[in-house]
């Protein structure tokens, strides 16, 4: 047991956090099992994917117990801490939609898997907590990274340093969560955004996925010359040359 599962059906890879008797907090294995999880859904077949965690919580971070338990704490906590962002930007390159779909709390690590998917649904009641600093430790998994990116500099360090809790709504208008829903319609919602991913261009998502991922590491001239590059491969694609004539054809 690896405390995450998967499975491909209609186009869509559905990763599950699946610890949920300790909120879905990550360990070793649990990491190695998303790695295992992100490798299925490089497959040809998949064309989008979506994220849960089984139970009340999406994510509470790390699994502080095992760092405990672990002979040499150090070592234990950068294997965990490499793996698991390794894992992560992984899942974030993938060519192809990645939806999110969180309850409960999302606290510590949790937000890295929130920053490393393109759509994130929450439901009403959750909660986005740092909550590094509670345990005295610091940010992981590309948090400091990506955190500032998403919301601000001053904000993160609000995150970071004060250890606010952001409401579903906040953490919406903040720009860490796409869209808010009712809790008991977030598994729906989710997965007809899933679905619908799918069932649209799969490769021209990917690419502008990585057109705006990749523009934090370029310049503009840098950016605009991939983007005439792109666009350019992408109006030869099969996939293209329907949707094009479909639409002049309207």
């Amino acid at each position: 047991m690896t405390g995450v599962r998967w499975e491909v059906r209609e186009g869509v890879c559905r990763i599950v956090l699946d610890r949920p008797q300790v909120s879905n907090a990550v360990d070793l294995a649990a990491a190695r099992g998303l790695a295992e999880a992100v490798e299925a859904a490089e497959a040809t077949a998949v064309r989008a994917v979506l994220l849960t965690g089984e139970g009340a919580r999406f994510c509470a971070g790390g699994d502080v117990q095992s760092f405990v338990a672990a002979a040499e704490p150090p070592m234990h906590l950068h294997q965990l801490a490499t793996e698991l962002e390794a894992a992560l930007r992984r899942l974030s390159e993938l060519p192809k939609p990645v939806v999110a779909a969180v309850q409960g709390a999302v606290a510590g690590a949790g937000l890295a898997f929130v920053l490393n998917a393109d759509i994130v649904v929450a439901a009403h009641s959750t909660k986005f907590r740092m909550a590094y600093s509670g345990v005295g430790l610091t940010p992981d998994c590309g948090v400091s990274y990506l955190l500032p990116r998403a919301v601000g500099t001053q904000r993160a360090l609000e995150l970071a340093l004060v250890g606010r809790t952001l409401t579903a709504d906040e953490a919406r208008d903040w720009g860490l969560v796409t869209q808010v829903v009712e809790d008991d319609a977030l598994s729906a919602a989710a997965a007809d955004i899933a679905a619908a991913l799918a069932n649209g261009s799969a490769a021209a998502f990917g690419q502008a996925k990585r057109l705006i991922r990749s523009s934090f590491s370029a310049t503009r001239e840098q950016s605009a010359a991939d983007e005439a590059r792109t666009i350019a491969s992408a109006v030869t694609t099969d996939e293209a040359q329907e949707l094009i004539r479909r639409f002049v054809n309207r």
